[in-house]
C-alpha cells in the first residue's frame, strides 16, 4: 500500500509539472536546446580530452600509438553496439534515462581512469566507460528527440545546441590542458569527472521526448488551424514514402538506409582520424603543446558558429548542399595538415582549424534532420540507433586505422589522405540518399 500510494503520488507530481510547463509563457523546446547546449559542451569536450591525455599516456607507459588510440575506438565499438539498443531505450523510456545513465558511466570512467597501470584498465575506463557514457550524451542521443520539437527551424535549433561543444572546448580544453601541465593527467581526470556528475546529472531530470510530454506542440503551437496545418505537410514530396509506417526492417530495405549509413561512417572515419592524433601530429612537426592544445580547442569554438550556420542554410538551401560544404571543410582541413608536414606555418594552422571548425563540423547539426526527414516516425529512435552503429563504427575505425598506418609507415601522409577520400564519398552518399526527393526542408516549400 504504501509503494502504491508512493508511486501515485509521484505520478501525480509529475502530471502537475507537465501542467505548469505546458502554462510557461515561452516555449520549453528552447529550454531543452539550453539543456543540450550545456551537456554537450561538458560532454563532449569529456570525450574529446582523449586527445590531451593520449600524449602524457604515451609518455608515461610508453604504449605505441595504435595501442593507446585503440581505447578511443574501442569506446566507440562499445558504443556502435549498443546503438541499437539506446534507440529503442529512447522510444520506450525517453532521453531522460540515457542522460543520466551517460553522465554516471562518465564521472566514474574518469574517477577509475586515474588508478590505471595495465592496457586493459586504458581500454576499460577511458574507452569504455567514458567512450560510451559520452555516446549517451552526445550529438546522437540529442539527435533523436530534439527534431521532435521543432520543425520549421530544425536545422537552426540543433545547430545552437550542438554548438555547446564549441564552448565547452573553447573553456573546458584549455583549462584541463593547465592542469595536465600544472598537476597532471590524473588531476584533470578528478577535475572533470566532478563537473559531469554535479552538473549534468541534475539536468537531466528536466528533459522531455516530445512536445506532447507537456501538453504542447512542435515549434511552440498550442492550437493548429486549417491553414496551419496544410503549412506543416507543404513540404512532403514523395507522399508515398512518407505514409508509410517505417520500422527498422522496412528501412533496411531501403538503398537510402544503406546511403546514409555509409555516408555517416565515412564522414566519422574523417573526423576523428584526424581529431583525435592532431595534437600529437602537431607537436611533432614543431608546434608547441599549448598551441596544440588551443588548436584543438579552437576547431570546436569555430564549430559553434559552424553547426549554428550550417543548420540556419540546410534549412533554407536543403540537408544535401549542407552536408556537401561540411565534407569539404573536412577535406580541406586534411590537406592542410598534409601541407604543414613540410611547410609548418600559422596561416595553414589557421586555415586546418577554421575549415575544420567553420564547415566540418557542421555535420552534427544535420545527422538527425536528414534521417528524420527520410524515416519519421514512431520507430524513427530505433531507427536513428542503428544508424547511429555507423557514425560510432566510424569514429572508431578511423583513430585506430591511423595509428595504425603510422605504426607502420612512421607518417600520418596516407592516413590523411585515406580520410581525404571518406569526405568525398560521403558527400556522394547522402546525395544520392537525397532527403529532398521526401520532405522539402523550410526554405524550399513554395508559398
Amino acid at each position: 500500500m504504501i509503494k502504491a500510494s508512493a508511486a501515485k503520488t509521484i505520478t501525480e507530481r509529475g502530471h502537475a509539472f507537465r501542467g505548469r510547463v505546458s502554462r510557461l509563457p515561452f516555449y520549453y523546446g528552447w529550454v531543452l536546446i539550453g539543456i543540450a547546449f550545456i551537456t554537450i559542451a561538458i560532454g563532449i569536450s569529456a570525450r574529446t580530452s582523449f586527445s590531451l591525455l593520449l600524449p602524457p599516456l604515451i609518455d608515461e607507459f610508453h604504449w605505441s600509438r595504435g595501442l593507446a588510440s585503440g581505447a578511443f575506438a574501442f569506446g566507440f565499438l562499445v558504443s556502435a553496439v549498443l546503438s541499437p539498443t539506446v534507440g529503442q531505450v529512447m522510444d520506450r523510456y525517453g532521453p531522460r534515462f540515457l542522460l543520466l545513465s551517460g553522465s554516471c558511466l562518465t564521472a566514474l570512467g574518469l574517477f577509475l581512469a586515474t588508478m590505471m597501470q595495465e592496457p586493459w584498465q586504458l581500454y576499460a575506463t577511458l574507452g569504455c566507460l567514458v567512450g560510451g557514457g559520452t555516446n549517451l550524451m552526445g550529438f546522437s542521443v540529442h539527435s533523436i528527440f530534439l527534431p521532435n520539437w521543432f520543425v520549421r527551424r530544425r536545422g537552426l535549433a540543433l545547430g545552437i545546441a550542438f554548438s555547446g561543444a564549441g564552448v565547452g572546448a573553447l573553456v573546458i580544453l584549455p583549462w584541463l590542458q593547465e592542469i595536465i601541465i600544472r598537476a597532471g593527467w590524473r588531476a584533470s581526470c578528478v577535475a572533470l569527472g566532478v563537473v559531469v556528475l554535479f552538473v549534468l546529472a541534475p539536468l537531466s531530470f528536466f528533459v522531455w521526448q516530445r512536445p506532447e510530454d507537456v501538453a504542447l506542440e512542435p515549434d511552440g503551437r498550442r492550437g493548429q488551424t486549417a491553414v496551419e496545418v496544410s503549412a506543416r505537410v507543404s513540404n512532403v514530396v514523395d507522399h508515398v514514402w512518407v505514409n508509410i509506417e517505417w520500422t527498422i526492417a522496412k528501412a533496411m530495405r531501403t538503398h537510402r538506409f544503406w546511403c546514409i549509413i555509409f555516408g555517416y561512417f565515412c564522414a566519422l572515419f574523417a573526423w576523428y582520424a584526424v581529431q583525435v592524433h592532431q595534437t600529437k601530429y602537431l607537436v611533432e612537426i614543431g608546434f608547441s603543446p599549448a598551441t596544440s592544445a588551443w588548436a584543438l580547442a579552437l576547431v570546436s569554438a569555430f564549430g559553434m558558429f559552424g553547426q549554428i550556420g550550417m543548420g540556419a542554410l540546410s534549412d533554407r538551401i536543403g540537408r544535401e548542399w549542407a552536408w556537401g560544404a561540411s565534407c569539404l571543410g573536412s577535406a580541406i582541413s586534411c590537406l592542410a595538415l598534409l601541407a604543414l608536414e613540410g611547410a609548418p606555418t600559422q596561416l595553414l594552422l589557421y586555415v586546418m582549424v577554421i575549415s575544420q571548425g567553420m564547415l566540418g563540423y557542421g555535420m552534427t547539426s544535420l545527422m538527425g534532420p536528414i534521417v528524420m526527414e527520410i524515416f519519421q516516425g514512431k520507430s524513427f529512435g530505433s531507427i536513428f540507433g542503428v544508424v547511429t552503429m555507423a557514425v560510432m563504427a566510424g569514429g572508431a575505425v578511423g583513430p585506430w586505422v591511423t595509428g595504425v598506418i603510422y605504426d607502420e609507415t612512421g607518417s600520418y601522409r596516407v592516413a590523411f589522405a585515406l580520410a581525404l577520400a571518406c569526405c568525398l564519398l560521403s558527400s556522394i552518399a547522402i546525395w544520392i540518399a537525397a532527403p529532398r526527393k521526401v520532405r522539402l526542408v523550410q526554405g524550399r516549400v513554395k508559398r
